[in-house]
């Protein structure tokens, strides 16, 4: 059992300085063990690790029932101290075991955890750029509406201007239409009245006293 525990411990060992620094393995320790638990992997992990606890209480109780003989019988046999030995060994061992692993788990999970936390800030990050470019985008909006509206401004006083004179314009062109108004009037009644005196004339020049 000794021969098993040690490599075992030793492995989780090197599990645990491969996860505590970040190495190319690191990677791969940790999609192995995520595969670990996948499916029935939990299952049979916590299977092991019951069964090694089993192993480690009895290992306890066997060192312990040892001790009592002593005490009971007061005398010390050399292959009870061995065996007594041998099972606070093996109980360490397997102790030790089960806490390494245990580490391991922590740390996978934690190494999860910060990866789901750092991609988290990264998509925080990510959407505060957008949120900032949308904020520059929307400034130059705001800009680009601002001077518009000044342009509208001007056209606006520009056409009113232009209304002003077009008012003037035409107030001036309805002048003129009467004051032409007036001139064909006075025409009209000028030329009557030169058609009177012509008419006049020609009866004078047509008549008994002019005949003498």
């Amino acid at each position: 059992m000794i021969q098993l525990l040690y490599p075992m411990i030793l492995g989780e060992m090197g599990l645990i300085v491969i996860l505590v620094f970040k190495t190319p393995l690191r990677k791969v320790v940790i999609m192995g063990l995520d595969r670990v638990k996948r499916g029935r992997g939990p299952i049979v992990v916590k299977a092991i690790a019951g069964t090694v606890f089993v192993v480690m209480m009895s290992s306890l109780y066997n060192a312990i029932k040892i001790r009592r003989l002593w005490i009971q019988e007061g005398d010390v046999n050399p292959t009870d101290q061995v065996l007594m030995a041998r099972h606070l060994l093996e109980a360490s061992l397997m102790g030790f075991a089960l806490f390494l692993a245990l580490m391991i788990d922590r740390l996978h999970h934690y190494i999860r955890e910060l990866r789901l936390r750092r991609k988290n800030i990264e998509a925080v990050k990510k959407q505060n750029r957008a949120f900032e470019d949308g904020r520059s985008e929307l400034k130059a909006l705001e800009e680009e509406t601002t001077t518009l509206r000044a342009k509208i401004n001007i056209l606006e006083l520009e056409v009113e201007a232009k209304k002003n004179e077009a008012g003037t314009a035409e107030a001036n062109a309805d002048s003129l239409k009467k004051r032409s108004e007036g001139f064909l009037l006075e025409y009209d009644r000028l030329l009557e009245d030169n058609q009177n005196l012509h008419s006049q004339l020609e009866a004078l020049s047509y008549s008994p006293g002019s005949k003498k």
